[in-house]
């Protein structure tokens, strides 16, 4: 079976910390004796969770196969005429249902498609629907899973939802907000999410600790520098609101989408043609490679257009080889496969000197290394541009640097090894921690919720 793929949407100052008063009411709240009225709601580019504070039980609830990460992706099955979500829609992506994969959906906040529509089905889908599908289901699971209804919850955001657009970025939260009333919340308000990290981290402290929070996930890498103690934690008296403990904070518009980006462009691509030479010996137009390696514009490699566009180039190619592979990944829909694959060889380069690729699906028997070191060239200037990121919060803030005790990594995309190296090198006094990656956020934002409302 072949899949029509549909794309994935693609995902400090004074100002910025000014508006954390506005983000919502801060109420001490601890120690807990009953469970919180409220949850908290990490809705990520590449994972969510939900957040419950309750005595003697994890915060963080279990929202698919015993996990607390539901994967921010939906497939629109059109051979069996079903939705599902999370793991259970990449598995049947993989499995080659006929149907729509859909990924990075925070991403279409703050962009131009929020107003826009898809076609699935043969039907028109709003863009501002898919995500109320999508924040629905993690509702109504974590309500199955706590036995209780929520109507008040704190949500995540981003430090910008846009770079440098702060009109767009109050629409993008005021687009995530309507959505959330849609669902069924009564009352909603916003954490940025490196706050949410702190306050996870802050609970575990035995003393004052001034901390970076590197919070670097699907689609941006935000920072806050704040001062944390046990007795912050508890939220007593003066440090209720916490305002004061917020020295700054700052975010660019990088994340683990733009790391598979660059991998996929430097390492993967070439297989395909990107680079090749045509006879005249100009090189092969680059749009169909750039499409293919970004998760939100794979589709657009699938039209009757980019296909008759890829039948000229052939003709005129050098490269046949590499284009016949080209051609086989886009007759056969496959580009959210082969995005897949390169996705797990970042993940794996990580911890690990080098990843291999197996391609079948591309040519038969075509298996294809790739090392650390060709990650870290493929990803300089992005790992350049949030290390810029940090330098300028860092001097803004007027902290010395050696006075700066820890840096908080949490975020999936905080575990590419060259990234912390580059941070880490701003704060060479500071100890590295690292949180949950994946759950430090939405378990912080579970504590915000149960000061907020209770």
């Amino acid at each position: 079976m072949q899949a029509d793929r549909a794309p994935a949407a693609a995902e400090a100052g004074s100002g910025l910390r000014s508006r954390v008063a506005s983000l919502g009411p801060t109420q001490p709240g601890f120690p807990m004796h009953q469970p919180a009225r409220a949850c908290g709601i990490d809705f990520g580019t590449s994972n969510s969770t939900v957040g419950w504070l309750r005595p003697g039980s994890p915060t963080l609830l279990a929202l698919e196969d015993g996990k607390p990460t539901l994967p921010s992706a939906v497939f629109f099955n059109a051979d069996e005429d079903s939705t599902c979500y999370g793991r259970a829609a990449l598995a049947e992506y993989l499995d080659g249902y006929e149907g729509r994969l859909m990924r990075a959906l925070k991403s279409l906040l703050g962009s131009s498609l929020i107003d826009g529509h898809t076609e699935v089905h043969g039907r028109a889908l709003r863009f501002r629907d898919l995500l109320a599908s999508f924040i629905g289901e993690l509702k109504q699971r974590a309500e199955a899973q706590a036995g209780r209804r929520f109507e008040q919850a704190v949500f995540g955001r981003p430090v910008h939802f846009v770079d440098d657009d702060e009109a767009a970025d109050r629409k993008a939260q005021d687009t995530l907000e309507a959505i959330a009333h849609q669902v069924g919340f009564r009352e909603v308000s916003f954490q940025f999410e490196p706050i949410g990290a702190a306050l996870h981290y802050e609970l575990s402290l035995q003393r004052e600790e001034l901390v970076l929070i590197a919070d670097i996930g699907g689609g941006t890498a935000d920072f806050s520098l704040v001062r944390l103690s046990p007795e912050r934690a508890r939220g007593a008296g003066i440090h209720a609101e916490r305002r004061e403990d917020l020295l700054g904070n700052a975010g660019v518009h990088v994340g683990g989408t733009d790391f598979d980006r660059a991998l996929s462009l430097e390492c993967v691509m070439p297989l395909l043609g990107y680079r090749g030479r045509m006879k005249n010996g100009a090189e092969i137009p680059s749009s169909i490679f750039f499409q293919l390696a970004t998760w939100h514009t794979i589709n657009f490699a699938y039209s009757r257009q980019a296909w008759a566009d890829l039948q000229h180039i052939y003709r005129d190619a050098l490269a046949r080889t590499e284009l016949d592979r080209l051609s086989r990944l886009v007759s056969r829909r496959e580009g959210h496969w082969l995005a897949l694959q390169v996705e797990q060889a970042k993940i794996d380069l990580s911890a690990a000197p080098s990843a291999t690729l197996e391609l079948d699906r591309l040519e038969a028997g075509l298996i294809h290394t790739i090392t650390r070191d060709d990650f870290t060239r493929a990803t300089r200037s992005l790992v350049e541009r949030v290390g810029e990121c940090v330098g300028t919060l860092l001097d803004a803030s007027g902290i010395a640097r050696e006075r700066v005790d820890t840096i908080y990594f949490t975020g999936g995309a905080s575990g590419v090894a060259q990234l912390r190296e580059r941070i880490a090198a701003e704060l060479p006094a500071a100890r590295a921690v690292e949180g949950d990656l994946y759950g430090s956020i939405g378990a912080g934002l579970a504590v915000e919720a149960a000061r907020r409302y209770g």
